[in-house]
């Protein structure tokens, strides 16, 4: 995981020595909107979406565009599940992933850099890229599940029955997508980043007091609002589906597996098997980028058998 600094790549891994042993996450950089009578409206092929489909942050933005039926009016691109010392790079020869089909990039970087040749910061996915002004318009998920949620509503094809932040859920979702975000989305990379055992401890703690919450709170709703589906129950599936094949082993997640919690296992099954979203899960690309891409808490890149995991189970949360 390296940056641009001034728009030159340095292979250099997150300072932790600075924070004592702490995971501290950057803000993105890119936050721009796409609205009707803006810089970046809402046109069919005019917007690309470059994604790793290891990437929680990434997959969720390929959750919405899957269930919208966006896939007519937005590009995608897939880099290789390895980040290696050119940070996220294409190449079409492995399975799932892509080759850069706009300007025939090699790696994620040169694309930041024809964005902003002096860009200073990380260089992460998703990207949503603006083909005709040729400039990312947004590199931060949660924005992104808001935009591709309405933003293109008007065009044809498009689910405009499907509201995925309901204005009259809003602040529930909101409140969520806080607790969720600072212990379970990001807690994992706190705990498995983290590089002092005091640090790891109190975050490790902290994650799974949150997935206790979680869990008590599944066994009175279906969902995290009640009986339907919205952002924040995709934002939480992202960490849920790769929590037992990669945190448990990899970022020593393993005071208990979600296979442990009744609740959040048969929530995570029933998210898995709502039509389309099983085809936006590829394990291969996620135990392959967590197992090879970070050689100071793996450095033989051996990437591990196991687990079993039976989604496809029943999960037991109604019809």
């Amino acid at each position: 995981m390296g940056l641009l600094v001034d728009g030159v790549w340095h292979d250099d891994w997150y300072d932790t020595e600075s924070t004592g042993g702490r995971f501290e996450r950057p803000e993105t950089v890119f936050r721009r909107w796409i609205e009707p009578d803006g810089d970046f409206p809402a046109v069919t092929g005019r917007y690309h979406l470059y994604i790793s489909l290891a990437c929680p942050w990434a997959h969720r933005t390929l959750i919405v565009r899957k269930l919208k039926g966006l896939e007519p009016h937005i590009g995608l691109s897939v880099v290789h599940p390895t980040m290696g010392s050119g940070g996220w790079h294409f190449d079409g020869g492995y399975p799932e992933a892509t080759d850069e089909p706009l300007y025939g990039l090699a790696f994620m970087h040169e694309l930041y850099q024809k964005a902003d040749p002096h860009y200073t910061g990380r260089v992460t996915v998703p990207v949503l890229w603006d083909c005709e002004r040729e400039t990312i318009v947004s590199n931060e998920s949660a924005d992104l599940v808001r935009m591709l949620n309405r933003a293109f509503n008007a065009l044809p094809g498009v689910d405009d029955t499907l509201d995925l932040y309901p204005g009259a859920l809003a602040s529930e979702i909101d409140a969520l997508n806080e607790r969720i975000y600072h212990a379970v989305n990001n807690g994992v990379y706190k705990s498995g980043f983290a590089t002092a055992q005091a640090v790891y401890e109190r975050e490790v703690t902290a994650l799974f007091n949150a997935l206790d919450e979680l869990e008590a709170r599944l066994g009175e709703h279906r969902y995290l609002t009640g009986e339907a589906i919205t952002e924040a129950d995709w934002r939480l599936f992202t960490t849920l589906v790769r929590f037992d094949a990669v945190y448990v082993g990899h970022f020593k997640c393993n005071l208990r597996r979600i296979d442990d919690y009744p609740h959040l296992r048969g929530y995570l099954r029933d998210l898995y098997q709502q039509p389309g979203i099983a085809e936006t899960v590829s394990l291969d690309h996620i135990k392959r980028h967590y197992y090879t891409s970070h050689p100071m808490i793996n450095p033989t890149g051996i990437i591990p058998a196991g687990p079993v995991l039976d989604l496809d189970a029943p999960h037991g949360r109604g019809a």
